[in-house]
């Protein structure tokens, strides 16, 4: 038999030179036995019911979530099962297992057709050209019972998360700590893209009911956004929930996980939820490769330093002030009267060096640790008198 014909019958018989050999031997010792048909030596795709009940427990805890309305959860993580499966329990299962158990015992919900697909390019070509800024009400820790606003900070081109801090209640000043947090960090962005809530901005329609009703909308300026102004920001108002998808795919991301650990470490309070959130940012940003931009957030944002490609400003104090407490304050106007005194809410302050008649700025500073206000009075760009009074008498407790 020639080389051509052998390699021709190894083909025909779709094995090797090898195997053809091995196969001849076993048939040689053993014809009446010999046979090629596969025998599988132990069963396939079978978990043991140890692992089959752990699977099937915490698929109802997720189901458990889902039901909650108060709870921003509205689908399966199966992703996060698997990974608690091997961190917790020490048992690895393949994500198709889980998917099929969910299947099997109803914990599986069909993914909807998005009515409208919103563009998850990115738009901006600098970090710090555009900052995402939002905020969300949830009850982020079912076995705390309350729920806690969460403020989060996005940069637009890295997806890098500048800032993210849980509070018991959203108001003015919280905004304005972040945006100090951010500007003295990392610089002074370009833009601020945020939706149109009060705290952001009035509007006639529905906001009427604070100033008089002649005012137009944009007429009346939040105490947000006087400190941007001072910073030289402009803010971008998105129009549609649809606009802000690039903050909300994170925020999905963080409260889905954020809300799982929560009820996994039994957290009921908002400063270990705090940490939790912490871990979630620092993998997000450090550690987890973005979907869209296809880099690790930090590694695109100190990229984009190297090549200069920033639109961060350095954060300076805007003449006449003087100290970050002038920029990053609430302000009110006050008359001086005859006594050398301004009212605020029914407190009588006497301010040094105020002429009579004189409509002074007061910039106020809140210290939410100590309970004190720092009460700053300018006056024809100089620095009249600092006062402190308690946030308390001043009614800034839950400002």
């Amino acid at each position: 038999m020639t080389k051509r014909l052998k390699e021709s019958m190894y083909a025909n018989l779709g094995i090797g030179k090898t195997r053809f050999f091995a196969l001849l031997k076993m048939y040689r010792k053993s014809p009446l036995k010999f046979s090629i048909r596969y025998k599988r030596t132990f069963t396939n795709n079978q978990i043991s019911q140890k692992i089959e009940n752990l699977i099937l427990k915490e698929l109802k805890k997720e189901k458990e979530l889902i039901l909650n309305k108060e709870v921003p959860i509205n689908k399966y993580n199966y992703s996060f099962i698997k990974e608690k499966l091997e961190r917790k329990y020490k048992q690895k299962v393949s994500l198709p297992t889980i998917i099929n158990r969910a299947k099997r015992y109803n914990f599986y919900i069909p993914k909807r057709k998005a009515k409208k697909k919103h563009s998850r390019e990115v738009l901006t070509n600098y970090i710090g050209e555009l900052i995402q800024h939002d905020t969300s009400y949830h009850l982020f820790s079912p076995p705390a019972k309350e729920r806690w606003c969460l403020i989060t900070s996005i940069d637009d081109y890295s997806r890098f998360i500048l800032y993210a801090k849980l509070l018991k209640k959203e108001t003015s000043w919280a905004h304005i700590l972040a945006i100090q947090t951010m500007f003295l960090s990392y610089g002074v962005p370009l833009n601020f893209y945020v939706d149109s809530h009060s705290i952001f901005r009035f509007v006639q329609s529905r906001d009427s009911i604070w100033r008089r009703h002649y005012k137009l909308t944009d007429e009346a300026t939040s105490q947000w956004k006087k400190v941007l102004d001072d910073c030289n920001v402009k803010v971008i108002y998105a129009l549609s929930p649809q606009a802000k998808g690039k903050i909300e795919r994170p925020y999905r991301w963080i409260q889905d996980h954020l809300v799982r650990l929560c009820v996994e470490e039994d957290i009921t309070n908002i400063r270990s939820a705090q940490k939790i959130l912490n871990q979630e940012i620092y993998h997000y940003n450090y550690r987890r490769i973005h979907s869209t931009t296809k880099e690790i957030p930090y590694l695109r944002f100190q990229r984009a330093l190297k090549e200069k490609k920033s639109l961060f400003r350095e954060f300076r104090i805007k003449p006449p002030f003087i100290s970050p407490k002038d920029i990053f304050c609430l302000r009110v106007e006050r008359t001086v009267d005859r006594y050398k005194k301004i009212s605020l809410n029914n407190i009588e302050l006497k301010i040094n060096n105020a002429p009579w008649g004189a409509k002074v700025e007061i910039r106020i500073y809140l210290n939410l640790k100590t309970g004190l206000a720092e009460i700053r009075v300018w006056y024809k760009n100089k620095l009249l008198d600092i006062k402190k009074a308690k946030l308390r008498d001043l009614g800034m407790v839950h400002f």
